[in-house]
């Protein structure tokens, strides 16, 4: 399945406030369900073996669903303190974590300012050089690791949007299918990330095609 570029409707501006938070409440259920939760929850519980306190900066947040929960199903294992940081600052909730409106590709953070930074479907908006500059740019902000969260481009994939267009909003129904021919394959991301200055890349398939990624600042 050739990967393909099209303008995701969220990303525009283009729908109304109503069609936006629709939009939101939808990406919060398919994170629930479909694996978006679960695979930084994973990432997390990795990294929490021998860092049982940590600060994590979530870039391209949204409403910082898949960081908000995954912290909280983490439990006593570890203590994670949340910063949000999206572009729209009307897409980030009004409590629950510190929010920060700013450009993922120009984080306004010292350097080492969070020990981890992450995102949930933001990679697969980004062109593979792109990529490169984002993955670096975290890394200047983290202290220990990037955890990236994002689709596999799958055919299959695609197939199990369009059954669930009856469940969507207008948005969700242009933007999964979108996300879905836009993402990257495991293969295709292990070869972006080899141009990055991570010291080690670790990538997992998760569940319903996501994958999990961690890019080590320093070796594992």
């Amino acid at each position: 399945m050739k990967r393909v570029v099209t303008p995701e409707l969220l990303d525009t501006d283009l729908g109304t406030p109503a069609e936006v938070d629709e939009t939101l409440r939808d990406l919060t259920r398919i994170n629930r369900w479909f694996g978006g939760v679960s695979t930084t929850c994973r990432m997390l519980k990795r990294v929490s073996c021998t860092h049982p306190e940590l600060t994590l900066l979530d870039v391209g947040a949204g409403s910082g669903d898949v960081s908000l929960s995954s912290a909280r199903q983490l439990g006593s294992q570890a203590r994670v303190r949340v910063t949000l940081l999206d572009r729209i600052p009307g897409h980030m909730p009004l409590n629950g974590a510190s929010r920060i409106a700013g450009d993922a590709l120009a984080l306004p953070f010292l350097d080492a300012s969070f020990d981890l930074v992450t995102c949930s479907l933001l990679v697969h908006h980004l062109e593979p050089d792109q990529i490169v500059r984002f993955v670096n740019e975290a890394l200047r902000v983290a202290r220990i690791a990037v955890l990236l969260n994002d689709l596999r481009r799958d055919a299959r994939h695609l197939a199990l949007m369009y059954i669930g267009f009856p469940f969507f909003g207008r948005l969700t129904r242009n933007d999964g299918v979108a996300s879905v021919r836009r993402s990257y394959t495991p293969e295709e991301m292990q070869s972006i990330l080899s141009q990055t200055s991570a010291a080690s890349v670790e990538l997992e398939n998760h569940y319903l095609f996501r994958m999990g990624i961690i890019a080590w600042k320093t070796a594992a």
